[in-house]
């Protein structure tokens, strides 16, 4: 690793966040959240309540980071085909061919939003584009554009015609983040900022594509004392053997927490992970992948109890 490349890129970073607040007002650990997902190079599902900027945020990083950016609004008549495209046929001098028309799913960044309102069919077509970054269509195979991810949004207060998702699509998602209400003071200036004759501030473009794979293998070489990665490998195995647990998190967890602790300590510009980085990973890494037990459920526990308990006991 070239040390001033590292401290550049990691300045460039530091840019991205002043640049995500000139529209989005608080939510730095929202934020903060993301980019660590996107330098692990993985996808996210965000959960909250309607009207909270979450389509606003995601656009922004995909123009501050230089990335291609598009929307799926996900509803029960939404077919594969519709996110993934179609064969059509089209008309040339030398006459009919079938043409294969992208679908939205060909951006760098894609944001699915209400993902539980596809149905389970449509919901499975984006598996193949979230782990293995390829759409199949007509028996061909076409590449997705790099970097890729998938940020999807969910509404967890309107159940009503939704369809949950599947265990084996909620653990390919990297990181559940919880996006919540602003204080009072940030909707005062949410206000100020959007109600006046000013429009939405433009947003500068700071970090290229080059320079955000680059900083994603900067990442995975982020050196992690063995104490601290067998520690946190402990802490996954260990919501496998918890009394209130059910179903416990996959080794896909384990790589994803360490990966996490790795871009945390990485945006935070140090060169090592520390045991802080794990316990402030853990909650949006593993709080999706665990199941709890009926009595747990009963008297009120939550996924994130659940997990900062066994962080402590870590």
């Amino acid at each position: 690793m070239a040390p001033d490349d590292i401290d550049r890129v990691q300045e460039k970073l530091s840019r991205v966040r002043g640049e995500i607040a000139k529209r989005i007002v608080g939510q730095s650990e929202v934020v903060e959240r993301l980019l660590v997902c996107i330098l692990c190079d993985g996808n996210a599902l965000l959960e909250s309540n309607p009207g909270l900027g979450k389509t606003t945020l995601v656009r922004t990083m995909a123009e501050v980071t230089d990335l291609s950016f598009s929307r799926i609004q996900n509803t029960p008549d939404l077919m594969p085909s519709d996110i993934t495209g179609t064969e059509i046929i089209r008309e040339s001098a030398e006459g009919r061919e079938f043409v294969f028309e992208k679908g939205p799913v060909f951006a760098n960044i894609v944001l699915a939003d209400e993902i539980n309102r596809a149905t389970p069919k449509t919901q499975a077509a984006l598996l193949e584009a979230m782990q293995e970054q390829q759409v199949t269509a007509a028996g061909a195979t076409y590449e997705l554009p790099r970097p890729f991810f998938v940020l999807a949004t969910q509404n967890p207060i309107d159940q009503g015609g939704t369809y949950p998702l599947p265990e084996a699509q909620t653990d390919r998602f990297l990181m559940k983040i919880v996006v919540d209400y602003p204080t009072e003071d940030e909707e005062f200036e949410i206000v100020n900022r959007y109600t006046g004759e000013v429009e939405a501030p433009d947003v500068e473009r700071v970090l290229g594509r080059e320079e955000l794979q680059r900083a994603q293998e900067y990442v995975r070489q982020t050196p992690i004392a063995d104490d601290i990665r067998d520690r946190t490998v402990r802490l996954v195995r260990s919501t496998r053997e918890a009394e209130m647990v059910e179903y416990g998190a996959s080794p896909r967890a384990s790589m994803g927490l360490v990966l996490a602790a790795k871009a945390s300590a990485f945006l935070a510009g140090r060169s090592h992970v520390s045991w802080e980085d794990v316990v402030d990973m853990a909650p949006p890494i593993l709080r999706h992948r665990i199941l709890l037990d009926f009595r747990a459920e009963r008297e009120g526990t939550t996924p994130d109890d659940a997990v900062r308990q066994l962080v402590d006991q870590a």
